[in-house]
């Protein structure tokens, strides 16, 4: 570390080696994404040779269409990654033009990390036990509705991959949330909401026409990484989605597993229509900025000012609301459903809390548990040096910039957030190919290696923002005072940015926790993870084995957002008076 900070040094030729640091670990982070998309094009057209194929041919594609509801799999595909995309996106941009600068804002601020530390599969099974016939919501409704047994309702798995979809929306507002915080400062808000609102717009009409825009172009990136992961999503396509027929990504693993290792050629066929869906579907995003953008402009001109917005307000709540209330309510549910012994319908309570299911689940997940947990923090540690890396080599560029001035190039932005727009199955199993091919044997080693692909695109996000915007008066002072560019950097920023920097590393171990996909293939079945082993559950029906599971793939990310929290305070210790700027 000391010496890669050396490097940054702008001048001479330490100033080059700042210059191309940035770009090279950004190049480091895309490359697996480009080696694996070739390792899984070359099978898609028949070469293979471990497996027999030795010329190009296009027989795995027309196999492919050979599968029957292969279009209504890639349609629900499609389907999953716009319209999770387009709710969450609107969710979040009502709710805070409703409520920028009230405390329901702060609230919703502070409230963030709890659901942040939620991975995706606990969700899916906390919105599976409140919405599934047998769930809670049922059960509140069954003397309302005469109801003694579970409703006959295809809720769970509808064919319209509706409570999938659910999930995703109850999982990725949080997300957006956080980046539109994080972006909100260089909009100017509270200057451009006063000059709007003098004018006579209404609060939302004043943020939506005037902040939003500015925050949207901010969390581009971001949201595009929402529609892709919608659009090619496995485990919580696995626990809430259909199944006759599932949706594309879920088959193309199924065709990856399958015993006939012919199957390959088809599956890497597939994962390029994956790669076809989600470029589709980021395509018809983009069409519909250019259809929201010509829809601002006709408002700006038409000199309506949405004065009277009462009623709106108080609906621009309900989507933020609901998704963290189900995702609360999941857990809670979750930490029931561990604890019950016989709980029958439609008794809102088990009849009896016992230990028993913890006892009988812990002597099987304790080493799931540990790789979980090894993993998730080397890939996080790794993943922050790299990034901290990065932004501070890009930083040093600009020494002379004010706070804030500085921002990634778009070249290395798009190079570090690439493998959160591709698809994972579209590259992962390229790479688990070549993997092969060059002869290694799954590893803890390997697996960490998969997941920091995964882990510093979120790091990065979490973290750009406040390393940029920290005055960098502060150092100057400190070199004022006769202390070196490391010694500032170790005794000046980085205590300053102790709280962005342990939320950095949070995020990324909540990020690896709950891979599965990366976990599934590279590791092969050798290396089980909490992640993958809740998932395999979801097959078993056993709610209080799948209980327990859940929490515990959901504590070790609650633990690391909790030291997070705590960690600052202590560093900050008797200088109450510390703040980053």
């Amino acid at each position: 570390m000391d010496e890669a900070l050396r490097q940054l040094r702008p001048s001479g030729q330490g100033a080059m080696r700042g210059l191309a640091l940035p770009s090279l670990i950004a190049l480091l982070l895309a490359a697996p994404v480009a080696v694996g998309l070739a390792g899984v094009a070359l099978p898609a057209f028949g070469y293979l040779p471990a497996l027999g194929g030795d010329s190009l041919s296009l027989d795995p594609f027309r196999q492919l269409v050979a599968e029957p509801g292969l279009a209504a799999s890639a349609g629900l595909s499609l389907a999953a990654g716009l319209l999770t995309t387009l709710v969450s996106v609107a969710g979040i941009a009502i709710f805070l033009a409703a409520f920028f600068g009230t405390p329901a804002f702060h609230a919703a601020r502070q409230g963030l990390a709890p659901l942040l530390a939620v991975p995706h599969a606990a969700a899916a099974f906390g919105l599976l036990f409140l919405i599934a016939p047998s769930g809670l919501v049922f059960r509140m409704a069954a003397p309302l509705l005469g109801l003694d047994r579970p409703p006959d309702l295809l809720i769970v798995g509808d064919p319209m991959g509706l409570s999938m979809m659910a999930a995703l929306i109850a999982k990725e507002m949080p997300f957006l949330l956080l980046v539109a915080f994080a972006a909100l400062p260089q909009a100017e808000p509270e200057r451009r909401m006063q000059l709007a609102r003098s004018l006579g717009y209404g609060r939302m009409a004043a943020f939506l026409l005037t902040i939003w825009p500015t925050v949207y172009r901010q969390i581009r990136l971001p949201i595009v990484a929402v529609a892709a992961f919608a659009s090619s999503v496995v485990d919580v396509a696995m626990i809430l989605g259909p199944s006759t027929p599932a949706p594309l990504a879920v088959r193309l693993l199924s065709w990856m597993n399958d015993p006939d290792l012919a199957q390959r050629f088809v599956a890497s066929a597939g994962a390029l229509l994956q790669l076809a869906v989600t470029l589709a579907v980021i395509l018809a995003w983009l069409g519909l900025e250019r259809l929201a953008l010509a829809l601002r402009r006709l408002l700006s001109r038409s000199g309506r000012r949405f004065a009277t917005d009462g009623p709106a307000r108080t609906l621009a709540a309900l989507p933020v609301a609901l998704s963290g209330l189900a995702v609360i309510v999941g857990l809670l549910l979750l930490v029931l459903w561990s604890f019950a012994g016989f709980w029958a319908f439609p008794d809102l309570a088990p009849v009896e809390l016992t230990l028993r299911n913890w006892q009988r689940a812990l002597a099987s997940a304790s080493g799931p548990l540990w790789t979980s947990f090894v993993v998730a923090l080397a890939a996080a540690l790794l993943a922050l040096v790299l990034v901290v890396l990065l932004l501070e080599g890009r930083r040093r560029r600009f020494p002379a910039a004010r706070s804030g001035a500085v921002r990634l190039t778009p070249t290395v932005a798009g190079l570090i957030y690439l493998p959160l727009i591709v698809p994972q199955v579209a590259f992962v199993f390229g790479l688990q190919v070549l993997i092969i091919a060059a002869g290694l044997t799954p590893s803890l080693p390997l697996l960490v290696a998969v997941h920091l692909v995964f882990v510093a695109p979120y790091a990065a996000l979490a973290l750009a923002d406040p390393w940029f915007a920290l005055d960098p008066r502060y150092e100057r002072v400190a070199a004022s005072l006769g202390r070196g560019r490391l010694t500032a950097f170790t005794r000046v920023r980085l205590p300053l940015l102790a709280a962005p920097v342990m939320t950095a590393l949070a995020i990324g171990f909540a990020v690896s926790i709950g891979q599965y996909l990366p976990t599934v293939l590279i590791g092969a079945g050798r290396l089980p993870t909490i992640t993958t082993e809740a998932v395999a559950l979801a097959a078993g029906g056993d709610r209080r084995v799948i209980g327990v599971y859940a929490l515990l793939q959901t504590l070790l990310p609650f633990a690391l957002f909790a030291l997070a929290a705590l960690v600052p305070a202590l560093l900050a210790g008797r200088r109450r008076g510390m703040r980053a700027a």
